[in-house]
């Protein structure tokens, strides 16, 4: 079985010196994503042979087809162009551009170099400035101009979603999120008789394969912060039980052997940790494995079911599901256990209930954003199923889609976009869909056969 994340991290990518311009140092800070569109142009890569100019024109689908897909880019179309086989080496005439009101024109060329490998260089142009684009460093800084690569062509995918992600960050101000990968539970079957594989592939849904062979029913795969691991629920001994995947090794292993079952993992911030629902003699409860020690620590102690539990980004708060109120609802604790003032009662307690307020309905799997600053979730209220957003503290919550069956939220690294799986409706296979912020960009991601439970990566850089 071939594992792509394996060998083709950043390492077999290597930057070269920006084209020809000296470092800048950025003004002011990065702001928010706007909800308005960038009107780019990405015209056809310079190439110079056959050979180079097949991969240059999957490279520059490939970026258009990330853009396109997050819905904040209208693409320039290419019959409008007035001037044409532009080069990294020279400036592009400024004026032909706006007059057709492209405001970032991309610029790229590909050559196969004597060894096998090919070079990618790349330009991103500000037409009204009349300026080159800043571009991240390794540290996240806009402070490069140009880019350069050079690697094997099997790379190609990779270095289209690196500079797709560049042109995302260097216009939006946020993170991108092309060059990482989504895993997933690939089910097949009758619907009595469904197996259900971990599975792996791309954002865009390419390179997707099975990283267990379907003997065993697994769910809720998560990614670790490194994203080389992936915990997950299966019942390979006839029972719910959590395991870890290496996706390095190509091995799966169990945490343990525990008392009742466990079930719902998700790895800590740090990576350290697996936070985990563990069910003894019927009672539910949060608990912490230590990844070195293997020692459990519990952290909630109530006779209701509390599950699904998500760290917030700097490990101090935890996120979960609990009924302890009567129905599933989603709750807010510390890390520690120590009590906190509710925002909903002015009362000290140690978990404070932040859904189900105003129009009731029943709450479950939150996780919080990468940003920190809202748990997705899923809602269910009068027969139909919802993916939304609250903010930690219990205000400001937005429902971003609903269907017969929307469930299983996870954040893209950027906390921008969402991943879920829905069913349309009765009887209806599982397919993965995502959605932004906002709520209107709401999209299928393509996979080789029905899909649920997915959970995006970190970026693979």
């Amino acid at each position: 079985m071939k594992h792509i994340m394996k060998s083709l991290g950043l390492a077999a990518l290597v930057a070269l010196a920006p084209l020809g311009v000296a470092q800048a140092q950025i003004e002011g800070t990065i702001t928010e994503a706007s909800a308005r569109q960038f009107r780019v142009a990405i015209p056809e890569f310079k190439a110079d042979t056959p050979e180079a100019r097949e991969l240059a024109d999957q490279i520059a689908a490939i970026i258009r087809n990330d853009l396109r897909s997050t819905g904040l880019f209208d693409l320039v179309d290419p019959s409008a162009y007035v001037e044409t086989g532009l080069t990294v080496q020279i400036q592009p005439r400024f004026q032909d551009w706006r007059l057709i009101k492209t405001e970032s024109l991309a610029v790229g060329e590909v050559e196969v170099m004597r060894n096998g490998e090919m070079r990618v260089a790349f330009r991103l142009w500000d037409t009204g400035k009349e300026e080159e684009h800043l571009f991240p460093d390794a540290e996240g800084n806009l402070v490069f101009k140009g880019r350069q690569y050079q690697t094997t062509p099997e790379n190609l995918r990779r270095v289209a979603h690196v500079l797709a992600d560049d042109i995302y960050t260097s216009l939006t101000g946020d993170e991108g999120y092309f060059d990482t990968r989504i895993v997933f539970i690939a089910e097949s079957g009758p619907k009595i008789d469904r197996t259900k594989r971990l599975a792996i592939m791309d954002q865009d849904g390419a390179n997707a394969e099975f990283l267990t062979s379907g003997r065993h029913t697994v769910l809720t795969p998560r990614f670790s912060p490194n994203a080389q691991k992936i915990t997950y629920m299966t019942y390979e001994n006839g029972r719910p039980q959590v395991y870890l995947f290496d996706i390095e090794n190509d091995r799966s292993e169990s945490l343990g052997r525990f008392q009742g079952m466990t079930y719902a993992p998700r790895f800590s911030m740090d990576g350290n940790s697996v936070i985990m629902s563990q069910a003894i003699n019927g009672n539910s409860d949060i608990y912490l494995m230590d990844l070195t020690t293997r020692q459990m620590t519990r952290l909630t102690d109530h006779p209701a079911i509390d599950t699904s539990p998500s760290m917030s980004p700097d490990g101090k708060q935890i996120t979960f599901t609990s009924d302890r109120g009567g129905s599933p609802q989603i709750y807010v604790m510390n890390a520690d256990g120590s009590p906190q003032v509710c925002p909903s009662t002015r009362k000290r307690d140690v978990a404070c209930r932040i859904s189900g307020f105003s129009g009731g309905g029943y709450y479950s799997t939150p996780v919080w954003s990468p940003r920190g600053d809202y748990i997705a979730f899923t809602k269910q209220s009068g027969g139909r199923f919802y993916i939304g957003v609250i903010q930690p503290d219990g205000r400001g919550e937005r429902l971003l889609s609903e269907s017969y069956l929307d469930e299983g939220p996870a954040w893209s690294p950027n906390g921008r976009v969402i991943i879920f799986f829905r069913e349309a409706r009765p009887g209806a296979p599982p397919k993965l869909f995502t959605v932004d912020l906002t709520g209107r960009n709401l999209r299928q991601v393509p996979t080789p056969g029905d899909a649920s439970d997915p959970a995006w990566s970190p970026p693979l850089r």
